[in-house]
């Protein structure tokens, strides 16, 4: 590889099923599709076939080395001359905002119409992201317990994490770090031993669970309910499983915490008679249980924590995982002193952007995961925000960047760089990809061939619908491709 970047493998799980799903905007988290983008026509006969590159396969992870601090910075007009010819790509049609800055001073190298108002799909993500870090703790944890107000009373606690394992946890991963089937375990021995020969379970679903509840909405009013329907992404809860997110025509449960609440008993009965026990386990589930908060004194029978907040939204950047950014911003609005609802939240990552000194002219949000309608940014402020991230101005983001998905590697950029010219990103280049139709961006970091450090945003709100998503996606490829392996120091 020369001065480039060194791409180490480590053997770490990958999560994978994104050789395909990414293509049609259907990986979990996806953002919407009206219809499907149609696959490009093969290479007419005797046209050059595609090469495609030998990349490692799911099960390795990469960790990138950190670039020299003293590798020349890019010269702004070779940059230009390299990007524009990038850029003039009819796949992105006629409306694109680019920016790119040196990660290490921070200095816009190219800049093209960064301050135009346009969608800009999931790449808002990183807005939300850096609200969310500036409230929540990034190591603290999420708890889900269960406790007993009286005897012959269960309650089982939602605290916010809708990644549990269906039986035992796992520390090694986020989504399945905390099992109901451990939980269960707990309170079955505890209620064993108790005495009582019945119990009644109930859920007690208030944790941040937005005004108004329990008629709060499930999910944003500007999110289309037929991707909701389709599985495409899911009702935004504060318990739920990871078996059950979204997957393409196979919807997650409407009422997330309720399957949580029938399986949790379900394991507790099955722990019961396994050992012997001859307790009886009931359930009594209506609104008004639900939206009844547990006493103080109540006494803990069991619990089990999630991974760390960060791991938590690093997952919610890596899958692009709507509901679960909705999540994590609901957590953080309320931490914050916000009443939880949807068009509060949007309103809180606002003012959190705006008490870091970012200029929010051209942007208005209706929703924190960029999916909702009626919302606009500017590639201004994605580049503002990333750049004081990368600077270590924004503890938190800048771990989260750091673990955006990897060119040709994993995450929803699993299946892309994987051909010429663009696969000279592969490995290198870290992003967060957003699309909606007529839209596609990408967000993130790459090394160019001088070894420096670069960041770059880039949304194509006008994609042609005669050339389609995928091809304004392999355009966006190759402008990453050209700015990786551009020595323009």
């Amino acid at each position: 590889m020369g001065k480039r970047l060194a791409v180490t493998l480590a053997s770490l799980a990958l999560v994978g099923g994104y050789a395909a799903a990414d293509i049609y905007d259907v990986a979990p988290g996806i953002l919407t599709r009206t219809t499907v983008t149609p696959l490009p026509a093969p290479p007419a006969s005797g046209g050059p076939s595609p090469t495609f590159v030998p990349l490692p396969t799911a099960g390795a992870a990469t960790v990138l080395s950190e670039p020299p601090p003293d590798a020349p910075e890019p010269k702004a007009a070779a940059l230009a001359e390299r990007l524009t010819t990038a850029l003039a790509d009819p796949a992105l049609g006629p409306s694109v905002g680019v920016s790119v800055r040196d990660a290490v001073t921070g200095t816009e190298l190219y800049a093209r119409d960064t301050a135009t108002a346009r969608v800009v799909a999931s790449t808002q993500k990183i807005l939300t992201a850096a609200a969310v870090t500036q409230v929540l703790d990034p190591t603290q944890v999420m708890t889900t317990k269960v406790v007993s107000p009286e005897p012959g009373e269960l309650v089982l606690v939602a605290g916010g994490d809708t990644l549990l394992a269906r039986g035992a946890g796992d520390p090694e991963v986020t989504a399945g770090h905390a099992g109901l089937g451990d939980l269960a375990a707990q309170v079955a021995a505890r209620i064993a031993r108790s005495g009582a020969r019945s119990w009644r379970l109930r859920l007690d679903n208030t944790y941040a669970a937005g005004p108004g509840y329990p008629d709060t909405p499930a999910y944003p009013t500007g999110w289309n309910p037929a991707d909701v329907a389709a599985g495409y992404t899911q009702s935004v809860a504060m318990l739920g499983f990871a078996d059950q997110r979204p997957k393409p025509g196979k919807p997650s449960p409407s009422d997330p915490a309720g399957a949580v609440l029938a399986a949790f008993a379900d394991m507790v009965r099955a722990a019961l008679a396994e050992a012997g026990s001859e307790v009886e386990v009931t359930v009594s589930d209506t609104p008004k249980l639900r939206a009844t908060p547990v006493p103080a004194a109540a006494t803990e029978l069991g619990a089990v924590e999630s991974a760390p907040y960060r791991d938590v939204l690093a997952e919610a950047l890596d899958e692009s995982d709507n509901a679960l950014t909705e999540n994590l911003a609901r957590q953080a609005a309320v931490r914050a002193g916000e009443d939880g609802s949807f068009s509060g939240n949007a309103a809180f990552v606002t003012a959190q952007l705006r008490t870091l000194g970012f200029d929010l002219t051209g942007t208005t949000l209706t929703d924190t995961s960029g999916l909702a309608r009626g919302q606009h940014s500017t590639v201004a402020l994605l580049s503002a925000v990333t750049a004081k991230a990368v600077a270590g101005g924004l503890p938190g983001l800048d771990d989260a960047l750091g673990r955006l998905p990897v060119a040709g590697l994993d995450g929803t950029l699993y299946d892309r760089f994987r051909t010429e010219p663009a696969s000279q990103a592969a490995g290198l280049a870290r992003a967060k990809t957003g699309t909606l139709t007529g839209i596609s961006g990408l967000l993130g970091t790459t090394v160019d061939a001088d070894d420096r450090q670069l960041i770059f945003v880039i949304v194509a709100d006008q994609v042609p619908p005669s050339m389609g998503t995928l091809a304004a996606r392999a355009a966006l490829d190759r402008f990453v491709a050209a700015l990786t392996a551009c020595g323009c120091g």
